[in-house]
């Protein structure tokens, strides 16, 4: 699985939908939490669905 975050803008929502996959920085904007692109977090699509400014992609990866 891919995860993309748009680094360039941010609400905050997916770390309130799927802690266990993001966190915030110190200026508000999302990152992934070490280990999350391997978790497989069931709340992980429900967060990028719910991103308001659609900054998450998630693909999955043909290995």
């Amino acid at each position: 699985m891919h995860i993309d975050i748009d680094q360039d803008i941010g609400t905050g929502q997916c770390a309130l939908t799927a802690p266990d996959v993001f966190t915030q920085d110190d200026d508000g904007y999302s990152t992934l939490l070490p280990g999350a692109e391997t978790g497989g977090s069931p709340l992980l699509r429900e967060a990028a669905r719910a991103c308001p400014v659609s900054a998450i992609t998630v693909s999955e990866t043909v290995g």
